[in-house]
């Protein structure tokens, strides 16, 4: 007989130690935070060993807990991967976790063609605002600023550059729009939070200073894109978000510097889930759209 040990307390640590946190772990689990730290501590006495470094609310792996952790998320893919070939059903639905704006203004847009190629891929889209933690019990796959994360792979899909636009009646009333009349437009500015105000970015690249009396301000993108088309004055908007409505004439792009930000949209994977039809599926046609 296998001497096993305790199972769902393998399971809690995995979780715990994947998500680098215990109540995270706790909600993916839906059991509650203290359950995790008793299932953490019963693991530690039947080995005998400390698994994690606990340094306030700071969580870190011991050597011994490392390299637990690396056998055990072996095992458990393994598993799961076992699971899905004995029952003969491929995963066919998947969540992908990606931002707001780039859904909108560029993934939305193209999905019929995919479904249309692939109809049995049904996609969930989860929206997300700032870069995910890159976790299964987020989504399947993601779409993302660059980050490096070991265990995914990952697909350079565009490097944001942010170009002014405006509404062509808007572009119209002006004649044109030059730096010789720029200080006179309305700016359609976006507040990125901690990364700051998008025209000021732009400012400060170019060395032109704002004195621009009128600085609408949006929390969002695609706001600032839609207040454009509505003719309220000048946005920055990535260029790859906005062809279309260049293309339709919804919007001008207009004669003044451009800005990259060394932003990267990315596509992310799990490394041993790249093979799954529908994630191949996937990952060739967003290639194939990129």
């Amino acid at each position: 007989m296998r001497k096993l040990p305790p199972l769902r307390a393998l399971q809690v640590f995995e979780a715990a130690a994947r998500q680098q946190h215990f109540s995270k772990a706790a909600d993916e689990l839906c059991i509650t935070q203290s359950a995790v730290s008793h299932q953490v501590r019963v693991l530690e006495e039947y080995f005998g060993e400390q698994l994690f470094d606990r340094q306030g609310r700071k969580l870190q792996l011991t050597p011994k807990g490392h390299g637990l952790f690396l056998e055990l998320e072996r095992i458990f893919n393994e598993l799961s991967d076992l699971n899905l070939k004995v029952r003969d059903t491929p995963n066919q639905q998947l969540c992908l976790a990606v931002y707001s704006s780039f859904s909108v203004k560029w993934l939305i847009p193209r999905l019929a063609d995919f479904r249309r190629q692939y109809p049995s891929v049904k996609i969930r889209l989860e929206m997300i605002t700032q870069d995910p933690d890159l976790s299964t019990s987020t989504a399947d796959i993601f779409i993302a600023g660059k980050l490096n994360q070991r265990g995914y792979w990952q697909q350079l899909l565009h490097k944001e550059r942010l170009i002014p636009v405006c509404s062509p009646n808007f572009y119209l009333k002006w004649r044109d729009i030059s730096l010789n009349n720029f200080q006179q437009q309305a700016l359609l500015v976006v507040d990125e939070g901690p990364l700051g105000l998008d025209w000021h970015k732009w400012s400060s690249a170019h060395q032109i200073p704002l004195d621009n009396e009128q600085q609408h301000v949006f929390s969002h993108i695609v706001m600032a894109i839609e207040a454009a088309i509505a003719g309220q004055g000048l946005a920055l908007a990535p260029d790859f978000m906005v062809a279309g409505d260049i293309t339709t004439g919804r919007l001008v792009a207009l004669n003044l510097p451009d800005v990259h930000t060394g932003f990267e949209f990315t596509f992310f994977c799990k490394q041993r889930r790249l093979s799954e039809p529908a994630i191949a599926a996937f990952s060739s046609w967003l290639k194939s759209q990129a």
